[in-house]
């Protein structure tokens, strides 16, 4: 049986909905895209397959509105520096900060970025959904520098250096645990060359 898929307008309504987004996309970062259905999805959000359908048309569309919903907080805790007042001088602690945030966060999420970052590699909203967010975190952090008064030339740049930076010592801490390496000297490498890249 086919549903129209309509968008809510009932409190209640839009609470379903967001509750199907939530156990959705939870199911699949657990479980895997290809093994996650919705009559699952539906079991897990308290409602009928039925009603799963008045709101999306396939499991793919969950999908997309829970990657927009919760997208941010799985793969892009840094796009925003929660720092009102810093410099140069200061830029070290500020990026220990953000590097235990990251890698905090990578660790509580981990197997739904792993399942999120094999679909960035073969499917094109995906992939273009992460590309964008990435160039939109380079540019929030662009801008908080210059509101700190950071001077440095090609900011952009550097910015896009840094965060690929940053996430590669994450997926080293939380992915490759290599052995007879140290991290906190790994992580201190990272912060003194990313802030001596900004002096320049």
């Amino acid at each position: 049986m086919e549903y129209e898929v309509r968008n809510p307008k009932q409190v209640r309504a839009i609470r379903k909905k967001e509750l199907i987004i939530e156990a959705g996309f939870k199911l699949i970062c657990k479980n895997g895209y290809y093994n996650t259905n919705t009559a699952q999805v539906a079991k897990e959000a308290g409602v009928s397959t039925g009603i799963v359908y008045q709101y999306f048309k396939d499991k793919y569309d969950i999908f997309m509105e829970g990657l927009k919903k919760y997208g941010d907080d799985i793969f892009f805790p840094m796009i925003k520096i929660e720092h009102d007042n810093f410099d140069i001088s200061n830029f070290d602690i500020i990026l220990k900060e953000m590097i235990d945030k990251y890698i905090n966060n990578h660790k509580m999420s981990k197997t739904a970025h792993e399942e999120i970052t094999a679909m960035i590699h073969s499917n094109h909203d995906v992939a273009k959904y992460y590309y964008d967010k990435e160039l939109e975190m380079t540019k929030s952090i662009h801008n908080t520098l210059l509101k700190n008064n950071f001077k440095s030339k090609n900011l952009s740049e550097k910015v896009h250096i840094m965060i690929g930076m940053i996430d590669n010592l994450c997926h080293e801490v939380v992915y490759h645990q290599h052995e007879n390496m140290n991290y906190n000297v790994m992580s201190d490498i990272v912060i003194k060359n990313i802030v001596d890249m900004f002096k320049e």
